[in-house]
């Protein structure tokens, strides 16, 4: 009997020069924070992506955490963020001593329902959080029009939405802040890694002081004064050049990558849409928004149909696996929510599944997740 190949959820890309930029990292005899690398990485993004100010990160978590400490929030201050997110969203706002006010999804995508938010609005909300699910956009210029009304800032969750537009614009472009991810299953990765893109002048300086631990070192470093102290809070947020190395590589192929990862998604998004008439999902993908290839999903009809069709398919060596759970209803939070059901991130926590999608997925092995997938529906 022969033994198939696993499908993994997910293998990292190589492009094949990250360790020669590691070492040339090396070689150059500084690879801490701010180094060759993270310039060359720092103009990419603000050249390509055409962001006011890039700042490289140690992960998008840590992006957030500045973006909230940038906010100047204060105990009792309220950021509306989805329930259906990771958790590092809220929780960089919670470290601040804000409230979350979770707001649903829509009905079609996992994405946050923009027509809910105004609702949500107190005089004590301060900052509006899109999270851009699965590289796609958000509704952001309704977003935008709420925040405009009420005066409050917007912070792009921008982890999965590398190289995604909206209305032809770079998402991460578009709110005050933005946090990007650059972890391992993404589509452009340094292992661990993140980036903070500053589009608004006004929080330029001051997020290069919070990123060297509330010092104004960089400015020292460029000359701008004599000395470095203490001047703020802050943390230590920045990488060592060796990780913005290996990121520089990816960068340098990043639009194979994404012409490899769209074309997967392509043939998934073909192949699985006729599951519809068993009531199953595929993305669904807005007229204002691009599919930048980050992950293909199905949303199943029931959390039992789900667990079965992951059983299904894990038998076959084939390696799905769901994805968040609804943040309201957390250990941590249940008690601090408001009570305000939110069906959609319900049914998302409990009904959607991410398809195995990295570069190296070959058609052979493709076609095996596709009918392994078809066989199951067709076979109930």
């Amino acid at each position: 009997m022969t033994i198939s190949t696993a499908i993994p959820f997910n293998k990292p890309y190589l492009s094949g020069k990250e360790t020669t930029y590691i070492e040339e990292a090396v070689r150059s005899g500084k690879i801490s924070g701010d180094g060759l690398f993270t310039k060359r990485c720092h103009k990419f993004f603000e050249e390509r992506f055409g962001f006011r100010k890039v700042l490289l990160t140690t992960s998008c978590t840590d992006a957030l955490e500045m973006a909230a400490i940038l906010l100047d929030l204060q105990p009792g201050d309220e950021v509306i963020v989805p329930s259906y997110t990771f958790v590092s969203t809220p929780n960089a706002f919670v470290l601040r001593g804000a409230k979350i006010v979770f707001a649903d999804s829509t009905a079609l995508n996992p994405n946050i329902d923009a027509a809910s938010i105004e609702a949500l609005v107190t005089p004590r909300t301060r900052a509006i959080v899109p999270v851009h699910y699965a590289g796609i956009a958000c509704d952001m210029d309704a977003i935008q029009a709420v925040a405009t009304r009420h005066g409050l800032a917007v912070v792009e969750d921008a982890a999965q939405a590398i190289d995604s537009y909206y209305n032809g614009k770079p998402l991460g472009s578009l709110g005050e802040l933005a946090a990007f991810s650059f972890h391992e299953t993404k589509n452009i990765i340094s292992g661990e890694g993140g980036m903070l893109a500053i589009n608004d002048p006004r929080f330029a300086q001051r997020a290069e002081i919070i990123r060297e631990k509330g010092t104004n070192r960089s400015s020292f470093f460029r000359g701008e004064v004599d000395k470095y102290g203490w001047v703020d809070m802050g943390s230590s947020f920045l990488p060592s050049d060796i990780i913005a190395a290996f990121l520089y590589a990816q960068l340098e192929n990043l639009d194979q990558i994404q012409d490899q990862r769209k074309a997967l998604w392509q043939v998934y998004y073909t192949a699985l849409s006729s599951l519809s008439k068993y009531g199953v999902g595929v993305p669904n993908l807005p007229d204002y928004a691009t599919n930048n290839g980050h992950m293909f999903y199905l949303t199943c009809t029931s959390l039992d149909e789900r667990t079965a069709l992951i059983e299904h398919l894990r038998e076959q060596q084939i390696l799905p696996v769901f994805h968040y759970l609804s943040l309201h209803k957390s250990p941590f939070y249940v008690d601090k929510h408001d009570g305000r059901e939110l069906p959609w991130a319900d049914f998302y926590t409990d009904c959607l599944v991410r398809l195995p999608l990295y570069y190296e997925l070959t058609p052979a092995l493709q076609q095996r997740v596709i009918g392994a997938i078809l066989n199951f529906y067709h076979s109930r």
